[in-house]
């Protein structure tokens, strides 16, 4: 049987398979304080995120048409948006809060996890068991989603698009003050 120290010492040496390749910078210090304790470590995270993105059914290269981890300006969506008039595309706007999979050694270091989170405003968490693990799903509750473009065509006018960034800009800073809180309670 592969002990909980054994995994985690596999996890963490593992290269980063995100789309990205590294751990967002809002949410590396978390992630560190987290992987330094020796009753946790992380296997996913994110620290919220605006993406412009196809709307298919299913997941495939080449999804993203615009992705930023950070404050967004209205020309960089703009701009983005433009490109897939051009191809006739359908997408959604998203502005999508922190997320962030910890392994934990026993149900009762998920408890004292899942409470410190709760208590710093990640609200969408929960305790999950999979394949003889104790996974926290952790997430906060900022979250937009919205069809932005269908066939090429602009749904919304530029106004609606300054509030739409406006809007998104703000829940990713609100998304990051609660990363770290959590990170500061630990």
């Amino acid at each position: 049987m592969i002990t909980f120290e054994r995994r985690k010492e596999d996890c963490l040496k593992k290269d980063d398979k995100s789309s990205i390749g590294l751990y967002d910078p809002a949410i590396q210090k978390l992630c560190d304080k987290i992987n330094k304790n020796p009753n946790y470590y992380t296997l996913s995270s994110c620290s919220g995120r605006v993406v412009l993105i196809k709307n298919l059914d299913k997941k495939q290269a080449g999804m993203f048409v615009f992705r930023s981890h950070s404050i967004v300006k209205l020309g960089e969506i703009k701009k983005a948006l433009a490109n897939s008039e051009k191809n006739k595309e359908n997408l959604l706007f998203k502005q999508e809060t922190c997320i962030l999979h910890v392994c934990c050694k026993t149900i009762e270091d998920a408890e004292v996890l899942l409470n410190k989170s709760r208590e710093a405003g990640w609200k969408n968490s929960g305790i999950m068991s999979t394949s003889g693990r104790i996974v926290l799903e952790l997430r906060s509750t900022e979250y937009l989603a919205l069809p932005i473009m269908l066939a090429g065509k602009l749904l919304v006018d530029e106004d609606y698009l300054k509030i739409l960034v406006i809007e998104s800009n703000k829940r990713l800073k609100k998304t990051w003050d609660k990363i770290d809180s959590l990170e500061k309670s630990l």
